[in-house]
């Protein structure tokens, strides 16, 4: 919280406010939990087309899914590794996962490859980390939770392995090499027929798929409300005007100021006192965060 807190104060003195506004804490959150926006980074019409409509994919297939949490924002604007991403919040503190919500997380994770499918009639490498997270979380279901119905409550796989000699390495494998296919057909499975409803919901709403994607293109970034008009075909508000430029008055002004003497012995404000550093995995909320990636590398996920 300290270090969400301190970023928004420097956005803040950034743009010359004279407190931090709810707007600050907004990109601050961004910033420190999805990186540094790279507006600066070139990409071509197809790749901002296609990241545009996979975006929209995902943000579509958790719009109409009542058991996936609601949509925070869809952008297109590249952060970290990532050329794009759809971000969804729980709207209250949650402890446990149902089964239904963690089909709707796989369901949503498949909508960006589906949208690309349906619209391009072709596959990118941008869906790499959404099939990663997908799998994984099937592998979950099935082997730990107990969540498939052909493979019953049992649990497979020895969680006390030796994270220092890596886990793949010395894990014990507790089950049958039968089992591991039985296991191997329920994880792919559940994923293809997860990914056929996804692909079936985009089809089902292709003109609303399109209106997003459209407007990804001229906005780059989508909220919650956006794409609650959007879902229901009405027009968006217009976009608000560009933060204007601080006057160099106000430079001079800060001068002014610090030419001023201060009340404290020695006439000089005294250092700040160092705040702790908290790495930012151990406070922050559990999110559930899809993005588009390129070859270098992934987009974190929790």
């Amino acid at each position: 919280l300290q270090n969400l807190v301190n970023e928004a104060a420097l956005l803040a003195a950034r743009r010359d406010a004279p407190s931090v506004a709810m707007l600050d804490v907004e990109r601050a959150k961004d910033k420190v939990l999805l990186g540094a926006e790279r507006k600066s980074m070139i990409m071509s019409d197809d790749d901002k087309r296609t990241t545009a409509w996979h975006e929209a994919g995902h943000a579509l297939v958790a719009v109409l899914n009542p058991h996936s949490d609601p949509v925070h924002k869809v952008t297109i604007i590249p952060r970290g590794m990532a050329l794009g991403l759809t971000q969804t919040l729980p709207a209250e503190d949650r402890y446990n996962l149902t089964r239904d919500q963690m089909l709707s997380m796989i369901r949503h994770a498949m909508g960006g490859r589906a949208a690309e499918e349906i619209v391009f009639g072709q596959l990118s490498t941008g869906a790499s980390n959404d099939l990663k997270q997908a799998t994984e979380l099937a592998r979950r279901m099935v082997c730990k939770y107990g969540m498939s119905d052909a493979i019953g409550p049992v649990s497979f796989g020895d969680d006390d392995a030796d994270v220092f000699l890596g886990r793949d390495f010395v894990s014990r494998k507790d089950y049958s090499e039968k089992k591991s296919e039985q296991i191997d057909d329920e994880v792919s499975k559940m994923l293809h027929g997860l990914y056929d409803a996804a692909k079936q919901c985009l089809l089902d709403n292709r003109a609303t798929l399109d209106r997003i994607a459209e407007a990804l293109l001229e906005r780059e970034t989508l909220d919650t409300r956006d794409l609650d008009l959007l879902v229901k075909g009405l027009p968006l508000p217009p976009m608000p005007a560009p933060e204007a430029v601080p006057e160099p008055v106000r430079a001079e002004s800060r001068r002014v100021r610090a030419d001023r003497k201060s009340d404290l012995p020695g006439d000089r404000v005294p250092d700040p006192e160092p705040l702790p550093c908290v790495e930012w995995a151990q406070v922050a909320e559990p999110l559930f965060v899809l993005g588009r990636v390129t070859l270098l590398g992934v987009l974190y996920t929790t």
